[in-house]
């Protein structure tokens, strides 16, 4: 299958180019691409070692007792036939988890073997980090991989010039119309497949909506076949029902009592941290946004969950297939109306923002929620920038009322915000007198690296 091009890519050329390339680990859910991008990646090498722990459970025995990494190396180059030359070998270690000794080496390829290429990772690592603790801070780097972003599916779908014509679009210089419906349009078959790699590809090749369905019902079925390993810390079926009343919550705080089965409150704050850790739900946390760090005005009480892809979530509501009435919506609505599910379009601008953070640490998402009795004011995101809060409104179409907004600003004094719709480029002034700028929902990338520059 053609790889297919990744953010990541830039980042593991660049670790592989540096003079100090720790051993690497990279994170993320299940089929995010990380062991794609990590072949990718071995192609610029002469020689590609992988070890894949769950598949070739015999070579977990060399990494018993001391661990020698140059030796292991010797050892691993002789079983697998490839030679283990540094600046030549990229050694991949796969489903490393599987392998605690293996992770604990990581420490010692910094220490001992430096010269050597070391990538890691593995679908439930995030587990064994967890009962390991300190396994090499300052030793080991991390990168976070998510599902494809707009951008990807674009390049993907071999838009490229699409991708550059908007990222040459600002507030002052909007969209013609023509590229203006061509990323409206392509907008929402990203809506409807999300960006998990398999499903992308699927599209690309069979340009199947119902073929998609199909590739990310596998996937939600290999997510519920790996709660059973989850299963000496949480009851599966509860993993489960919660997994779906998450589904079914997005958008809204998360209310513990409707995860059905009786369970309590404790039983579900396990699951949906069992659900995190697997990076298959991704907290938004309420701020008071107070000032920077957002995070040390949180409020646990008050939390949402966005699944970690938007495709995902509609195979797992029963209404990803192109028969289900929501989905033709999605794709013959006119913009007005597309999506008037509010929701959906605030998880995918949540996805979109993480997406394009730095990959060397794992974000947070914040909300703002007016928590005065007898009122319901509340604004998506809250992001920074600098040392000025930066609030985010996502609106599923052109209109929509923005009165939590603007009483945010006037509450915290905020210089400006962002509307996020389906809207081409554009500016406005509050009532109030405050900039508001339009980015559209398509173009979230263009807040980090292109157009504003406002993040």
């Amino acid at each position: 299958m053609k790889y297919l091009k990744r953010q990541i890519d830039k980042e593991l050329e660049a670790w592989k180019s540096s003079e100090e390339h720790k051993p690497l680990l990279l994170r993320g859910a299940r089929q995010v691409g990380k062991s794609s991008a990590i072949r990718h990646l071995g192609e610029s090498f002469p020689y590609f070692l992988e070890v894949n722990f769950e598949r070739d459970k015999t070579v977990k025995e060399f990494f018993d007792g001391d661990l020698d990494v140059k030796f292991i190396s010797e050892q691993l180059s002789a079983y697998y036939r490839v030679p283990v030359v540094p600046g030549k070998t990229l050694l991949f270690l796969d489903e490393i988890q599987a392998c605690p000794n293996a992770i604990h080496s990581l420490w010692f390829f910094k220490e001992d073997y430096p010269e050597l290429h070391v990538v890691a990772a593995g679908s439930l690592l995030e587990f064994a980090l967890k009962d390991l603790g300190a396994y090499g801070v300052g030793r080991i780097r991390s990168m976070f991989v998510y599902p494809m972003s707009f951008d990807e599916f674009l390049y993907a779908l071999g838009e490229d010039g699409l991708v550059r014509i908007k990222h040459n679009a600002t507030s002052q210089k909007p969209l013609m119309n023509a590229f203006y419906e061509r990323l409206v349009e392509r907008f929402r078959s990203f809506l409807l497949i999300g960006g998990m790699p398999a499903a992308v590809a699927k599209y690309v090749n069979a340009n199947s909506y119902l073929e998609v369905d199909s590739v990310l019902s596998e996937l939600k079925q290999t997510y519920i076949d790996d709660f059973v390993k989850y299963k000496a810390k949480v009851d599966p079926t509860l993993l489960r029902q919660t997994l779906f009343s998450v589904a079914h919550q997005v958008g809204s705080k998360f209310v513990y009592s409707q995860v059905e089965g009786g369970y309590t409150t404790a039983q579900v704050k396990n699951a949906l941290e069992m659900l995190r850790d697997a990076g298959i739900i991704i907290p938004v946390w309420h701020t008071a946004a107070n000032g920077i760090p957002l995070g040390a005005g949180i409020n646990p009480k008050f939390v949402k969950y966005n699944l970690i892809d938007h495709g995902f979530l509609l195979n797992l509501l029963g209404i990803g297939d192109t028969t289900n009435s929501i989905v033709k919506e999605l794709l013959v609505a006119n913009t007005v109306d597309l999506v008037d599910k509010g929701s959906l379009t605030e998880m995918v601008a949540g996805l979109e923002l993480l997406k394009y953070m730095s990959s060397n640490e794992r974000h947070d998402l914040y909300y703002w929620q007016n928590l005065t009795r007898g009122t319901v004011s509340e604004v998506d995101y809250v992001l920074s920038r600098g040392i000025d809060i930066v609030p985010m409104e996502v609106k599923s179409g052109l209109r929509g009322s923005m009165a939590s907004l603007y009483v945010f600003m006037e509450k915290e004094h905020i210089k400006y915000a962002i509307r996020c719709s389906l809207e081409n480029f554009g500016e406005f002034v509050s009532p109030k007198g405050k900039k508001i700028l339009v980015n559209p929902l398509y173009a979230i990338s263009n807040l980090f690296s292109c157009g504003e520059r406002l993040l």
